[in-house]
């Protein structure tokens, strides 16, 4: 069966298992990358979108729950856990972090390409009744154009008229820099104040509403002489 769509990221240390893994995913028709250090992959999932990380715990550089705990601040991608142990802490801990799963081994990969498709498929469910009720999922970002929210994970977020088109332009195309004239188009008026520091202000009270939601670090990049980013 063929899923082309669906991009997976296998970060494991062990290169026999990963080969293992990467071989069950390909000859079900998932696209399957290999990262053997965890702050690669981090750099990895900033760089490209991927529909589910399969993540070792016990990385040489950190560990797959630091992995996890680095990657919720900017993405709610969904995490399956390998581990070489099977305790509850363990468990626990992966799940708090905001794991949806977990599998200890020695494991089968047959059950982990069921347990991928399944995620896969709850994820797609879950996307599909968003943007049905009007909400487009980016990111840990939700926005509803036409009713003008935008949501920081399941936190709405309380927005000024420019502070919602800044965010909204930001949005519209993650990780490009936009400057601030090119932002004053997309949400000011002709006859507002278009003055640089207006935009500059906006995106001070701005980061604050994001860190009164729990976004840390701050996912606005500025760029100096260039404009501001969202955290692709």
């Amino acid at each position: 069966m063929s899923h082309p769509l669906h991009n997976v990221l296998v970060v494991e240390d062990e290169t026999a298992i990963a080969d293992t893994v990467l071989y069950a995913l390909r000859s079900e028709g998932y696209a399957a990358r290999h990262c053997l250090l965890g702050n690669d992959a981090l750099a990895q999932l900033r760089q490209q979108a991927y529909d589910l990380v399969v993540l070792d715990v016990g990385l040489p550089d950190m560990s797959g729950f630091e992995v996890c705990r680095r990657l919720r601040a900017f993405s709610e991608v969904p995490v399956i856990f390998l581990t070489a142990r099977n305790d509850e802490f363990d468990r626990v801990l992966g799940l708090e972090l905001g794991a949806d799963d977990y599998m200890a081994k020695p494991f089968s990969p047959r059950e982990l390409v069921a347990r991928v498709r399944a995620r896969l498929r709850r994820a797609g469910a879950a996307g599909a009744v968003a943007e049905a009720a009007g909400w487009q999922q980016l990111g840990r970002f939700a926005i509803d154009r036409e009713g003008r929210r935008i949501r920081f994970g399941e936190q709405p977020l309380d927005l000024t008229r420019y502070e919602y088109a800044l965010m909204a332009a930001l949005l519209q195309r993650p990780g490009a820099i936009l400057s601030r004239a090119q932002l004053m188009d997309r949400g000011w008026d002709s006859d507002a104040d278009s003055a640089d520091r207006t935009v500059d202000t906006h995106v001070k009270t701005l980061r604050a509403k994001l860190r009164a939601a729990g976004a840390d670090p701050d996912p606005i990049r500025t760029h100096r002489g260039l404009g501001y980013a969202l955290e692709a």
